[in-house]
């Protein structure tokens, strides 16, 4: 229940404080211990039914890259106030033509115990060339089990929600 009243303080706050005319409606917030991810929707470009895919795919990057240059410098003014008013990094990015672009993000270092053989998985994924060391080969597997659980992980999360808001409705036992 706490994480719910955060993040609806985090869409006001944002809210109020970016410029109406940077994105098609409100921005998504997403948050975790360490960071808040500002992703906000663009408009596509305007452009005809018989432009290629590749020329489409140019006019998208081109107008996230005039979008991140154009804002920057605002969008770090906002970020530092929201990092000292809420005590967690800020991230950018948007979405549009059915992409998600991030700007920036925080990589957190995580501590794991694993067994050999699953040691031996990430040596596999190293050796293969699929990722440069063991921190990038688990940082692989597990956006790939994000990617093909995303139904699963989002039932999980309304679950965990609807527990918070049990517990926050129950009798308080610290008094």
């Amino acid at each position: 229940m706490e994480k719910d009243k955060t993040v609806e303080k985090l869409r006001g706050w944002f809210s109020g404080r970016l410029p109406r005319e940077w994105f098609e409606g409100e921005p998504e917030i997403v948050l975790d211990r360490e960071e808040i991810a500002v992703v906000g929707r663009l408009r596509a470009p305007a452009l005809g039914d018989d432009v290629s895919e590749v020329e489409r795919s140019a006019a998208l990057e081109g107008g996230i890259l005039r979008f991140r240059e154009e804002t920057r410098e605002r969008r770090v003014e906002i970020a530092l106030e929201a990092e000292h008013l809420f005590r967690r990094k800020v991230s950018w990015g948007v979405a549009v033509g059915g992409e998600t672009v991030m700007f920036t993000t925080l990589s957190v270092p995580v501590m794991t115990r694993l067994r050999q053989s699953e040691r031996r998985v990430l040596d596999t994924l190293v050796a293969a060339g699929v990722a440069r060391s063991r921190s990038d080969a688990l940082a692989w597997c597990v956006r790939l089990v994000g990617d093909h659980t995303d139904t699963w992980l989002a039932d999980l999360r309304d679950a965990l929600r609807h527990v918070d808001r049990v517990r926050a409705a129950g009798p308080d036992v610290n008094s």
